[in-house]
């Protein structure tokens, strides 16, 4: 009955009030980071001066900080058995370090606030991960993170287009962004990011934990040699997933402006909002390899393309096509995390798994600002060179989850 079940395809307006509330949140944060982050390598480039091997670090350093935090938020909230007000706290910190962007004027200081909004985001992902999967069942989890996913991307798409129309009326279609332009959009952004903090805190409640769980232990023994295999094999995409800005500033120097760029970037998540659900739903009924394998070989031909792209119309095809892997792969992903684990161990495994992530960010984007416009006196290789590289070291990953990855990826591990 449980494979039969398995196979059928679950309506949205199934999932519980957790995950809509929880959908929410991640609409009004994503309005709220989306409309600064993706400005904030045209206003170190633009603005500051700054080279693209100190953007690296910058985003490097920021997710490798809050990885550890990552880790720890996810144990703390299976000790806990409880999820909601650790994701609460950080999801408020990134909210409070928000209007420091408005004040910073150097890139150490940049780079300082851009900490502080990681960490927030460091103590928040797991815990609201694991709430998330709490809420669900094996036949829905993958609708339900495909869901979240989904109102993740809708609320990028909108701060984009707000930031778009702010730029629009204060530069008009210039190719570089001003400061008072990107200060413009930083004071916007408050609204929603204080908004997502009160639909976590008001909106979702904690699931009861039936039977005892003893307190989690940091072992990745103890999760299984399947999540294991999983977690090396993301390692090695993660490795050539540098940070998007790098697609920004490809797109500016193949000749798009400020706001095309913040155009086609909500035309990007517009294709992942509608994707992720329907991919989601879809990973619960033909497994979530598949659907890993075929995002991961779409986002190697991606960046071959960003390699080789030299107008600006190819530009826009690509972050099309970028916006059907997100949406294939990415939520399925975080779906088989808890596919792969004990339930009481959901909070650490999630911990550990964007942990590792967020570390690997720090070397991936480093190196693709070095392969850019090198470091010293060697100039690099060029700006189609990291995109080289994360286009390999995808078909890699690619490869060795079609051969390593055990077939069976919706049995827990024992």
């Amino acid at each position: 009955m449980e494979s039969e079940n398995a196979k059928e395809k679950v309506s949205i307006k199934q999932l519980p009030r957790n995950v809509w509330a929880v959908g929410f949140t991640s609409f009004f944060m994503d309005i709220s980071g989306e409309m600064v982050i993706n400005i904030l390598p045209l206003f170190l480039s633009n603005v500051l001066g700054v080279q693209t091997s100190i953007i690296g670090l910058i985003e490097g350093v920021a997710e490798a900080t809050a990885s550890i935090l990552k880790l720890f938020s996810g144990w703390l909230s299976d000790k806990l058995k409880k999820r909601k007000w650790v994701a609460v706290v950080g999801y408020g910190l990134s909210a409070l370090s928000k209007p420091f962007f408005y004040l910073a004027s150097s890139w150490e200081l940049i780079a300082g606030v851009r900490w502080a909004d990681r960490v927030g985001k460091g103590v928040r992902t797991a815990p609201r991960d694991a709430l998330v999967a709490d809420s669900t069942t094996k036949e829905t989890r993958g609708l339900a993170f495909g869901f979240n996913r989904a109102m993740d991307k809708a609320g990028a798409m909108i701060g984009l287009l707000i930031a778009a129309l702010a730029v629009w009326l204060t530069q008009a279609n210039t190719v570089y962004l001003s400061k008072t332009t990107f200060q413009t959009i930083v004071l916007i952004s408050l609204v929603p990011a204080f908004l997502a903090v009160f639909t976590l805190a008001f909106g979702t409640k904690d699931v009861e934990v039936s039977g005892q769980r003893e307190a989690p232990k940091f072992s990745l023994k103890n999760m299984g040699k399947p999540f294991m295999i999983f977690l090396v094999i993301v390692s090695v995409f993660t490795l050539g997933n540098s940070s998007d800005g790098f697609l920004v500033l490809r797109a500016q120097n193949l000749g798009v402006s400020v706001i095309g760029i913040l155009v086609m970037l909500a035309v990007y998540n517009l294709i992942v909002s509608l994707v992720a659900t329907p991919a989601g739903s879809l990973s619960d009924r033909i497994g979530r390899r598949k659907l890993i394998i075929g995002g991961w070989l779409l986002y190697a031909l991606v960046y071959f393309g960003f390699a080789t792209a030299h107008s600006t119309w190819q530009v826009w095809l690509l972050y099309v096509a970028y916006g059907l892997y997100f949406g294939l792969a990415f939520g399925t992903a975080n779906a088989m995390v808890a596919d792969l684990v004990p339930e009481a161990m959901r909070g650490t495994a999630y911990g550990t798994y964007h942990a590792v992530i967020g570390l690997l960010t720090f070397p991936s984007s480093l190196i693709a600002g070095i392969l850019w416009q090198g470091v010293g006196s060697w100039g690099g290789f060029g700006p189609s060179a990291p995109f080289y590289f994360g286009g390999t070291m995808a078909l890699i990953a690619a490869l060795l989850m079609i051969f390593w990855m055990p077939k069976t990826d919706q049995t827990a591990a024992q």
